[in-house]
């Protein structure tokens, strides 16, 4: 407990509360011992981490209740943004750290490795909430590293870990950011219509339908562009834009209709210039930004385990770099990346309906 009390100055020791912080570097639970620089190096790196997960949990779900409603007003996207663009920075910093770490070699770590145990980073129950929250799914980790199951295994164990359990299991119920962002896509305004409108089915097929028939064109260009200057084979390189094709038919139609959410985000990708679309096309970047950060996180984490420790087996029992270079993979908003595949140049998009809308009067 802070030894401030009322009617007493106020220092910057006393509102950091440093005494206790400064304390927290042991090691090991009641613990006295004297550490080596190297140890102390490596427990302040991972307790600053979770400190910046602490942010960036806090960050996230600001942005997601924001966006949770069903219906958003414009001056509240802004705020969205603002609340990604920090966690993106975090994240930015947080893969910097991990230069700090490589000061570390392979020797001074084995000084101090045994203490670890069993422990491992997959146990950083923030890290893992952070995941739940953003909408990554146990079925598409890595196999065999399911952080709910672990975490229950380790509450039977030691009552320490119950709260960072029923943190995940209260986080893994609630709607995720990538849920609440599907849901503000499927509501987008397309070629003028609002999906309560009557005829709104109507319309966003022929946008789509005209979308794709701009884009059959544009392949078949291409097609006979690249094959005269191409050392690839016609009938391979007509079997790539073919697939192209069909990529874009199974994203804009995954169950032979039209999905809204995917049709409202190439909307605003396509036409991102038009004044109304100006912030939806910014938050759409900040998600981009966001989880391209976190990937980065993740790359130089394994990088800086390969450099220290090679291709051992981890702490907890995982693969080790195996496990961390799987985790580089991991995508949450999928629909955010695979809509810049099926993108066309802006002078052969379908004509734009109900262009004043969008705050353009004169848009062909």
């Amino acid at each position: 407990m802070s030894s401030y009390t009322s009617g007493s100055r106020l220092t910057y020791s006393e509102y950091l509360r440093l005494n206790e912080l400064l304390e927290l570097q042991s090691g090991e639970i009641g613990c006295e011992r004297e550490i080596n620089n190297d140890e102390t190096h490596f427990i302040i790196i991972h307790q600053i981490f979770e400190l910046w997960f602490k942010l960036v949990l806090s960050e996230l779900r600001c942005a997601r209740n924001l966006l949770m409603g069903t219906h958003v007003e414009e001056s509240e996207i802004p705020k969205v943004v603002s609340h990604l663009n920090r966690v993106t920075e975090i994240c930015r910093l947080m893969a910097n750290q991990w230069k700090v770490m490589e000061t570390l070699s392979p020797q001074d770590f084995l000084v101090f490795r045994d203490k670890l145990g069993t422990a491992s980073g997959f146990e950083s129950w923030q890290m893992r909430e952070l995941e739940f929250l953003m909408g990554l799914k146990n079925n598409e980790r890595d196999q065999g590293m399911d952080p709910l199951a672990h975490y229950r295994k380790l509450a039977d164990e030691n009552p320490v870990y119950i709260p960072g359990l029923k943190k995940l299991e209260e986080t893994i119920n609630e709607p995720s950011l990538d849920e609440v962002l599907q849901k503000w896509l499927k509501r987008t305004p397309i070629q003028g219509s609002f999906i309560e409108d009557d005829n709104d089915q109507q319309i966003v097929d022929d946008f789509v339908n005209k979308y794709l028939s701009a884009m059959k064109i544009l392949n078949q260009k291409l097609l006979e562009q690249t094959s005269k200057h191409s050392s690839v084979d016609n009938n391979t390189l007509e079997e790539r834009f073919n697939a192209n094709l069909k990529s874009a038919e199974e994203y804009l139609r995954p169950n032979g209709s039209t999905n809204r959410s995917r049709a409202g985000l190439l909307f605003i990708e396509a036409y991102r210039d038009l004044p109304l679309l100006a912030w939806p096309r910014k938050l759409i970047d900040s998600f981009v930004e966001l989880e391209e950060s976190m990937v980065l996180f993740r790359t130089h984490h394994a990088r800086m385990v390969e450099r220290i420790i090679g291709r051992r087996v981890g702490t907890g029992g995982s693969s080790g770099v195996d496990y961390l270079d799987a985790t580089t993979k991991y995508r949450i908003f999928k629909d955010l990346w695979g809509v810049r595949t099926i993108l066309i140049k802006k002078s052969a998009l379908p004509k734009i309906n109900n262009s004043e809308m969008y705050g353009f009067s004169n848009v062909k």
